[in-house]
């Protein structure tokens, strides 16, 4: 018999270990992807997938002439957050061009949790027909819930029934 050989098949032992080695270290890799493709799996299932998103929407409502203004009907959704002390948004009117013409900052709080409110206020300065969009430039103050500023600011969403587009 011959120094290192196994008895009967001729496979030297170090192929033998090897082979061995290999099928141990392939078993870790396939249980490694195992889990790891679960543990993905829990946090898409985690807990944002069975809360719904607490969203806050804006719709621009409706655009009516006042005296050197546009006055802006604002409808603002929170009927799937908590309450706010202080919703404070920055807005910029653009005109029939896309040219930024009137900025404003608007407290739209305190938001009541689980409620939609009505909130109105004017762009001094530009009458309705010059205003071909509105943008959610910025949230200023998010006061009141567990989230900060920038928070709310992802959560907010925006919409319009105006006729023109208002976006973030």
């Amino acid at each position: 018999m011959q120094s290192g050989q196994v008895i009967g098949q001729g496979i030297p032992l170090y192929r033998l270990r090897i082979g061995r080695l290999a099928l141990d270290t392939a078993a870790c890799l396939v249980l490694s992807l195992v889990l790891l493709v679960s543990a993905f799996a829990q946090d898409s299932a985690g807990p944002l997938a069975t809360e719904p998103k607490a969203s806050l929407k804006l719709q621009l409502n409706r655009l009516e002439p006042a005296p050197d203004a546009c006055r802006i009907t604002m409808l603002v959704d929170n009927s799937r957050g908590g309450a706010l002390k202080s919703y404070r948004v920055d807005l910029f009117a653009f005109d029939t061009e896309g040219v930024a013409q009137k900025r404003v900052a608007v407290e739209l709080g305190p938001l009541s949790p689980k409620k939609t409110t009505v909130k109105i206020f004017d762009f001094p300065g530009i009458t309705c027909p010059k205003i071909g969009r509105v943008l959610l430039n910025d949230v200023l103050a998010c006061e009141g819930g567990e989230a900060g500023r920038e928070a709310c600011l992802e959560r907010t969403e925006t919409e319009s029934k105006a006729g023109i587009a208002f976006d973030r």
